[in-house]
């Protein structure tokens, strides 16, 4: 984990959503040990409403392990100031039993190593294409 030096916001986003995902689905590790990596122990996290701290958002990220089997970030554009980053970006998934998108609208706060601290999520499903139920959007 690093912060935001050298590196574009949209290419920060990115690598924090991928990296950790990875971590947490393909690794061996404790999802806590995973959560701790990327998050401080702090953080604070609302998606659509819904509270997350540290204690939820690991409980949150163990189906995950079970059920993901894909996961690709189409980060549209970021911005950054200072330990903040707005982002607008489509997360592409694939689960053991479906396969969707989803646009996310992100604010979140960053401490100087690059963990999450706080973010705050608006999410809106995409549709799939009329006569293409079972195909991901590219």
């Amino acid at each position: 984990m690093g912060g935001l030096d050298g590196i574009s916001p949209k290419e920060f986003i990115a690598n924090f959503f991928t990296s950790f995902m990875s971590e947490l689905v393909r690794g061996d590790e404790d999802p806590a040990t995973v959560v701790d990596r990327y998050h401080t122990p702090d953080i604070v996290q609302v998606a659509d409403g819904h509270l997350m701290d540290r204690a939820k958002l690991i409980a949150h990220t163990r189906p995950a392990r079970k059920h993901q089997t894909g996961a690709r970030w189409e980060v549209h554009e970021a911005i950054a100031d200072g330990d903040r980053i707005a982002a607008r970006y489509t997360l592409h998934f694939q689960t053991s039993k479906r396969e969707g998108s989803v646009d996310v609208y992100f604010f979140g706060q960053f401490a100087a190593d690059g963990r999450m601290r706080r973010a705050h999520m608006l999410t809106r499903a995409v549709p799939v294409p009329a006569g293409d139920p079972g195909q991901l959007p590219a």
